[in-house]
């Protein structure tokens, strides 16, 4: 049986990057003449043929992206997310193929090239952690792509996302509704255009309410649970610290972390600090206290990517912008400041009556 002819190959022998073979092979722009001749010649010579033209078939390909893997990891979240992908692909008749791409790999921009040859009909792109130099290298994929979980509002794509302004507003404003007036930000250390989104809100929440946006309350730790422990862990180590009545976290596994050290210092939630997350992962259930958060239908976001990507297959024209919207779950991580401080003077007269 005669072996399959690469892109890697062809880029092999004609000394220049995979990217730039799939280029030239698909009459992009951006390779010179004189290089895409070659490179068409290369491939001719050695019986190259795009898989695309012989094996189209009823399968879409779902691309997980990561660029630091801080956020896109093995969480309920992002399971949650590939089951809502699979039973839509599943509803469509749709075979779900699923590729991982990591940017910190050094053969990420082969795998760019192959994924172009592999004949399904459209792509879903898990954006979460993307920035502009990382949507760069998708947005001109010749099939239909909708990048899932991100949102780059300058390109004219498909994306369908969490309404995360929206959610971070409600989650602000639930804690102004319970009379607090410092309010704190347990802020990602890295950045993603959702935790973006999600300042936004909060600032806005602030704002609307004629609060301060004092910078002083913002504390950077790092989207994982270890990393937010230790973050918040050192903050509270240095001293120096203020801590405000409470906490908007930019998403629950923050809010997890830095519960952990705050209550290892002392400091009791929610009669000390009250927090709400972001997300509404299964262990707010099982958390000390249980966890105030942002209920984001997972399954639901990830059916709406596969719904908008069969409608591109079925070549609609125009390009939309989904925000999948949000709620407040409520738990028992926020203190309304007004109960507490008069059950705080009711025991103050108690203990008066009790010295006469």
């Amino acid at each position: 049986m005669k072996k399959k002819v690469s892109v890697q190959e062809i880029a092999r022998l004609a000394n220049v990057s995979p990217a730039t073979v799939s280029n030239a092979l698909n009459n992009k722009p951006g390779v010179s003449e004189r290089t895409r001749s070659r490179i068409k010649s290369i491939a001719q010579e050695l019986g190259y043929k795009k898989s695309r033209e012989r094996n189209k078939h009823a399968a879409v390909r779902i691309i997980i992206y990561k660029r630091s893997g801080l956020v896109v990891a093995d969480t309920p979240f992002f399971a949650y997310l590939i089951e809502g992908l699979h039973q839509q692909c599943r509803a469509a008749k749709l075979e779900m193929l699923m590729t991982h791409i990591t940017r910190d790999e050094g053969d990420y921009l082969s795998q760019i090239a192959e994924i172009e040859q592999d004949g399904v009909l459209g792509y879903v792109i898990l954006a979460t952690e993307m920035l502009d130099k990382d949507f760069a290298l998708f947005k001109d994929l010749r099939q239909p792509v909708v990048f899932l979980d991100s949102c780059f509002p300058y390109e004219n794509q498909d994306f369908v996302l969490i309404n995360n302004i929206q959610g971070a507003y409600i989650a602000t404003k639930h804690l102004i509704d319970e009379g607090h007036e410092q309010i704190g930000y347990l802020q990602s250390s890295v950045y993603i255009n959702n935790f973006g989104e999600r300042e936004q809100g909060f600032v806005q929440a602030l704002m609307n309410h004629n609060l301060a946006v004092d910078r002083s309350l913002w504390y950077q730790l790092e989207p994982t649970l270890d990393g937010a422990y230790r973050d918040m862990q050192a903050v509270l180590a240095r001293g120096n610290y203020k801590l405000p009545t409470s906490f908007f976290a930019d998403n629950d596994i923050i809010a997890f972390g830095a519960m952990s050290a705050l209550k290892e210092f002392g400091i009791r939630i929610p009669q000390d600090v009250s927090i709400v997350g972001f997300d509404d992962m299964p262990y707010c259930e099982i958390s000390d206290p249980k966890l105030t958060t942002i209920h984001v239908n997972k399954q639901q976001l990830g059916a709406a990517a596969v719904k908008r990507l069969v409608e591109k297959i079925n070549d609609c024209k125009t390009t939309q912008k989904v925000a999948v919207n949000v709620d407040l779950v409520k738990r028992h991580s926020v203190m309304n400041r007004q109960s507490f401080s008069m059950q705080g003077a009711g025991n103050k007269m108690q203990e008066a009556k009790s010295i006469r």
